[in-house]
């Protein structure tokens, strides 16, 4: 930030990284208000911590004490549409406007930054390298993609020069940001209404690699390409059993569902480690986060704690709707998650298959955005058909007007198991009729209102 402010004014605040930042400017001291379309958890969050939010597009909802320019900083949401009323009006006047992602990179600035990109893993890499660094290091703090269970928060605050930040590649968000560290998890095609090709969405991934600073570190998923320039950066590659410089070895999978293994690191190992949380996708990225916190330490000249580390580790918790257990029975287990890319539901499916084998799986699946759908039809279809029933809700178009010919039905069309279509507010009634036993459901939109109704639902047929 160029000058003073005594005042923060979010566009889209009920967003999980702007309503971090909101908590940030809060904590500060600094007086916040902000739109949102409209109201939901983290928005009356905010509230009683003591921003003012208003859900309406109507510059006159704008609070007097913040309709100045010279004392009010606007930080907006790249979701927010072009014809905003009020994004309009505060231009016009001459307000000071940054997206979110720049104001990370301000506050990053003389910190120790470790930053997670990729189009998925990068929320519960980025929480668990948090919790790492708070339960391991004792030290850090994080501005964070999802609600950390462990915090119940996604705004980490504490002691030391470690920030951990949770890198966009929606919109080339992550480009504002000049990490110490960084870890790429994957470069799966995604964003293709912004970037137009996976060749360009590659690019943007391989020039955030390049704005690492000089000394610093790049963590690579084993398998995943990038050009990148280690004159002056180490170069680092992860896997959770496919090698690399950090892996996992003697993996196990546990009765409760969690595994044991040893991470594997360029000095050694952590052995007997066992995650909070289970799926092995989360093994995959705890050796990541493990990855983060090696490269931290070596940045600063310190050893890393090993036995703190597996300690740490097994008190991890999870981050909302990343495979959130609502219920484990021998009759009924209901997991939601957010998976809404394709390569992520196949993650979390082949995960739940591992868990619970030769159940049957009922996979609940709501479309996010109508571009992702028209762009991954095939790849949604293929891994949806994993599942051995498939309930489909219709597209939740977030920011996106509908496209013509482009519908949840059009999946189901190319889907080679048992499926058919729901509306959400009527998916918990309908599934007291339906033989379930392992049930998930999947969606960046508002799949997770019906969660809780939808696990009385299948809570209630366990006394049955």
């Amino acid at each position: 930030m160029n000058r003073e402010f005594k005042n923060i004014y979010f566009l889209g605040i009920g967003g999980i990284g702007m309503s971090a930042l909101a908590r940030y400017f809060l904590h500060e001291g600094y007086a916040v208000a902000g739109y949102d379309r409209t109201a939901t958890p983290l928005t009356r969050a905010l509230e009683a911590e003591g921003a003012v939010v208003h859900y309406d597009d109507d510059p006159e909802l704008i609070p007097e004490a913040m309709r100045r320019a010279e004392d009010t900083l606007v930080v907006y949401t790249p979701a927010i549409p072009a014809d905003h009323r009020e994004w309009a009006w505060l231009r016009e006047r001459g307000f000071q406007i940054e997206k979110r992602s720049q104001m990370l990179g301000h506050l990053a600035a003389g910190k120790l930054g470790m930053a997670v990109a990729g189009t998925h893993g990068k929320t519960t890499t980025s929480t668990l390298a948090a919790w790492l660094n708070h339960a391991a290091a004792k030290e850090g703090s994080a501005f964070l993609g999802g609600i950390s269970r462990n915090f119940a928060s996604n705004l980490v605050l504490g002691t030391g020069r470690r920030l951990v930040l949770e890198a966009d590649e929606y919109d080339r968000s992550f480009l504002r940001l000049y990490p110490d560290v960084a870890v790429i998890t994957a470069t799966d095609a995604d964003h293709l209404d912004i970037y137009g090709t996976p060749e360009a969405m590659k690019e943007s991934f391989e020039q955030f690699a390049s704005q690492i600073k000089e000394g610093g570190a790049l963590i690579l998923k084993q398998g995943v390409d990038l050009a990148f320039d280690t004159t002056h950066r180490s170069l680092y590659r992860y896997s959770a059993d496919q090698g690399g410089d950090f892996h996992a070895e003697r993996i196990t999978l546990r009765e409760d569902g969690r595994y044991r293994y040893d991470i594997v690191t360029p000095d050694g190992r952590i052995e007997d480690c066992v995650l909070g949380i289970p799926g092995k996708v989360h093994v995959e990225n705890s050796v990541a986060a493990v990855a983060m916190l090696w490269c931290a330490a070596k940045i600063e000249g310190k050893e890393l704690d090993r036995r703190a580390v597996a300690e740490a580790l097994l008190q991890f918790e999870g981050v909302k709707r990343r495979m959130e257990v609502y219920l484990s029975t021998p009759t009924q287990v209901y997991i939601d998650d957010y998976a809404h890319h394709p390569e992520e539901l196949r993650a979390t499916i082949m995960s739940l298959k591992d868990i619970y084998p030769g159940r049957r799986l009922t996979a609940i699946f709501q479309p996010h955005l109508y571009t992702r759908t028209r762009d991954f039809s095939a790849e949604f279809s293929e891994v949806l058909s994993l599942a051995d029933k498939v309930i489909l809700l219709p597209i939740y178009p977030a920011r996106e007007l509908p496209i013509e010919g482009v519908c949840s039905e059009m999946l189901g069309a190319a889907i080679t198991t048992e499926w058919e279509l729901v509306e959400r507010d009527a998916l918990a009634d309908h599934l007291r009729d339906e033989d379930t036993d392992v049930v998930v459901t999947f969606g960046a939109g508002n799949i997770d209102v019906v969660c809780k109704d939808v696990a009385e639902v299948l809570s209630n047929k366990i006394s049955k």
